[in-house]
């Protein structure tokens, strides 16, 4: 299997629905790509969970799935399970992160997840980040809606547990969850892993990107 590399990265954004989404899905790859690169520009948004205890955790937790970049954090206070009734909120706070950045990669939910806040913010995302590399992550959940992604991060076993050691650690409110365990992230890691020859991965979804053959 040929890997592609994404280039010079200097600046990402990433975007969840709620406070731990973005950890979940891509806390690996976060964690790969900050380390090496210091002067990493980090941007992320959450449309739910401000001004609550979600948010002290999630300040925390990106701090640490993030370490060492240049990290800016917005989180809104969007009503939890009700974001396609906040459309224009949270279509706004999309497009006004968008004014402000111009991001080599950038982290979503994608359009085929089950979940209706995560669903709405990923339609939303293409439509302000129109020309940038988007990676739509994935998250275990009830609803049952795993598919077929075909974008792969290998993770070494010691980052694999690293990010299941995080995600246990920073977000305590959410441990009550029955989905909410060791087992379940390190077990879609292995799926994951074994789809691209590798012993753990995160994997994403990309409806569209350019490659260059020349060089």
């Amino acid at each position: 299997m040929m890997r592609l590399g994404v280039g010079d990265v200097r600046s990402i954004v990433v975007l969840g629905a709620h406070c731990d989404d973005i950890a979940i899905g891509a806390g690996g790859s976060l964690l790969t790509i900050c380390a090496g690169r210091p002067d990493l520009r980090v941007d992320a948004l959450v449309l739910s969970g401000g001004g609550t205890d979600r948010e002290s955790e999630e300040r925390a937790a990106l701090e640490s799935f993030c370490p060492g970049s240049d990290l800016h954090l917005t989180v809104l206070k969007l009503a939890d399970g009700r974001v396609p009734a906040q459309w224009d909120e949270a279509k706004s706070a999309v497009q006004e992160l968008r004014e402000r950045t111009d991001p080599d990669l950038v982290f979503a939910p994608h359009s085929a997840d089950a979940h209706q806040d995560h669903r709405t913010l990923a339609e939303l995302v293409p439509t302000a980040f129109r020309d940038h590399l988007v990676l739509g992550y994935e998250i275990v959940k009830w609803d049952g809606d795993l598919g077929s992604p075909s974008v792969y991060q290998q993770l070494p076993p010691e980052l694999a547990e690293e990010k299941v050691a995080l995600l246990q650690r920073s977000y305590r409110s959410q441990r009550h969850r029955p989905w909410y365990d060791r087992e379940a992230f390190l077990g879609l890691a292995r799926i994951r892993g074994i789809e691209c020859h590798a012993r753990y991965a995160e994997a994403f979804y990309s409806t569209k990107l350019t490659i260059d053959l020349e060089g």
